[in-house]
């Protein structure tokens, strides 16, 4: 994995320092609170309902075991003891003190971690395939990629204050886990006729109060044009974009207006003038930074061991847990472990101090010392051999990270809701978990298979909701907190955006309404089917009519 050199080192260094004058100016009273927010913002500081959130960039999913005991440092020193994994692969501290803050990024910057550019109308921290560099379908590992352009965007002072925020994922797989069509640019590695590696480039993705799925800006782009090609994109968005009303500033709204192929014409003339100047990569700089990630050594270890089978066969939670959090890895031997972060009764994506500190040391004995954040909330061992997959079950086991449910109804995403955000008309939280609850049987859930559930507490999407089988948005109907359902989205290859079911219900008839869905898919559903399949076979109407007929 990638670890900052001297320049990055003073870089983060001196941002530490200039933000805490920045603070002390603030309590001062010397500056405004609207003079101090977009310094702030990016710093990756914001003010929420009862205390300053700080965003803490985990650049492309990717964390050393070290950088996560010191999360587990900041969650006890300057929170409550627990931070919040979201779904753009970073984490929050939902408990900050003003005064406190520039110590908690003085903390972080002792193991190369920050909170740049994670807010603010600025290019954001640059997302990834969770599996990337040990997943067996990848054409090729594109965290090579997502370092490039983070070096390529960080502080760039052309894109420091953009029409609205920006976001960029890269994915190296043909099974996209990286949500590339729902971002202001998705990049997907991809082979032409000459089985030369470039990017499809996608533009205009993205949820929100107008959710919108990407179109493709260019089937193949070089690797070498990569910067030079996104710089020409940005500009144009730059020079276009809207800056009069911040629900019509994003990317997704210029395409939109204009068109793909006005605004594929305006990029390609931006690039033919920057090309092959000095945005050109040259092959030995590539070979630079994909020295990083080049694969580990891995020393040879058996692929069906005894102990592991014999684990299989004697222990039913053992074998629920590797049917569902195990996933094979391009390297014989070795799998790729995923961690649950939604325990029954648990707040998705949460985690406490002492569960970061047992990840970091499960890691540091059986992941070669690295993890990943996915985008579903989750976090990866990625590199742990097979047979010490019950040694590893077993340590997650004793601090509540076991649970078998990766893919299944109650490895719900949910942003903070109303429980912490501003912006929130909802909780989600109170939500995910009655939900979960619901559906505790192991069994049943099973049973239902596949069925990813999203909530989002507001309009502003940070649940993901319009891309969930079921997506619950949050709304409020006269101060009180009700719930619209949509149906059939997707996230993945066949990325759609959901279907609104009907009106809007409380919070205890939503949980109703989940079940009723969850019972209809079930009596409609032919062999080997998700829920996703049986929606898009059958459509709307005999979902809406059960859950409407309840109501």
């Amino acid at each position: 994995m990638y670890a900052y050199d001297d320049f990055d080192t003073q870089l983060v260094a001196e941002r530490v320092a200039q933000f805490r004058g920045q603070v002390a100016r603030r309590i001062s009273g010397e500056l405004s609170e609207d003079e101090f927010k977009p310094l702030r913002l990016q710093n990756g500081l914001y003010l929420q309902l009862h205390a300053y959130m700080l965003r803490v960039a985990i650049p492309y999913g990717t964390v050393s075991s070290t950088q996560m005991r010191q999360l587990g440092v900041i969650a006890r020193r300057f929170d409550r003891g627990w931070g919040h994994f979201t779904t753009r692969q970073n984490i929050q501290f939902n408990w900050i003190k003003l005064e406190q803050a520039p110590d908690a990024l003085a903390v972080l910057a002792e193991v190369g971690l920050h909170a740049n550019q994670t807010s603010g109308n600025c290019i954001r921290n640059t997302t990834s395939d969770q599996f990337a560099g040990v997943a067996a379908d990848e054409i090729e590992d594109p965290r090579v990629w997502c370092e490039i352009i983070r070096q390529w965007s960080t502080f760039h002072p052309e894109f420091a204050f953009l029409p609205r925020k920006f976001k960029i994922a890269v994915t190296g797989s043909p099974n996209d886990r990286a949500a590339v069509r729902v971002h202001d640019i998705g990049l997907r590695m991809v082979k032409n006729a000459q089985d030369e590696v470039g990017f499809e480039v996608i533009v205009g993705g993205g949820m929100g109060r107008t959710p919108i799925i990407g179109k493709t800006l260019r089937k193949f782009l070089p690797k070498q044009h990569l910067l030079s090609y996104l710089e020409a994109a940005l500009r144009v968005y730059n020079r276009y974009g809207r800056r009069d009303n911040i629900y019509k500033a994003r990317i997704k709204i210029l395409v939109q207006e204009l068109g793909i192929e006005a605004y594929r014409r305006e990029v390609e003339e931006e690039w033919a003038a920057i090309k092959d100047g000095d945005l050109r990569l040259p092959a030995e700089a590539i070979a630079q930074i994909a020295a990083h990630f080049a694969p580990p050594h891995y020393p040879e270890r058996p692929t069906r061991p005894a102990a592991f089978l014999e684990a299989l066969r004697g222990n039913i939670d053992f074998a629920r847990w590797h049917a569902r959090n195990v996933a094979k890895h391009k390297q014989p031997g070795y799998a790729i472990v995923t961690i649950s972060l939604k325990s029954e009764g648990q707040p998705p994506g949460d985690a406490t101090a002492e569960q970061m500190d047992a990840v970091a040391d499960l890691a540091e004995r059986f992941s070669l010392g690295e993890i990943r954040v996915t985008h579903e909330q989750n976090l990866v061992l990625p590199h742990v051999a097979v047979a010490d997959l019950p040694e590893v079950w077993r340590g997650l086991a004793a601090h509540g990270l076991a649970s078998a449910n990766i893919g299944l109804i109650s490895d719900i995403i949910a942003c903070p809701g109303l429980d912490y955000c501003a912006l929130a008309n909802a909780r989600s939280i109170p939500l995910a978990q009655s939900i979960a609850l619901r559906f505790n049987n192991w069994q049943r859930a099973e049973r239902i298979g596949e069925l990813k559930i999203k909530i989002s507490g507001c309009i502003n999407a940070c649940g993901h909701h319009h891309v969930g089988h079921i997506g619950i948005l949050g709304v409020d109907k006269a101060g009180q907190e009700f719930y619209q359902l949509t149906l059939g989205g997707s996230a993945s290859d066949d990325a759609a955006l959901g279907d609104l079911l009907g009106p809007s219900l409380d919070t205890e008839a939503t949980v109703d309404a989940v079940d009723t869905l969850v019972e209809t898919y079930l009596s409609l559903r032919q062999p080997e089917e998700r829920f996703l399949d049986t929606y898009r076979r059958v459509g709307l109407a005999p979902f809406k009519e059960k859950v409407y007929a309840a109501h």
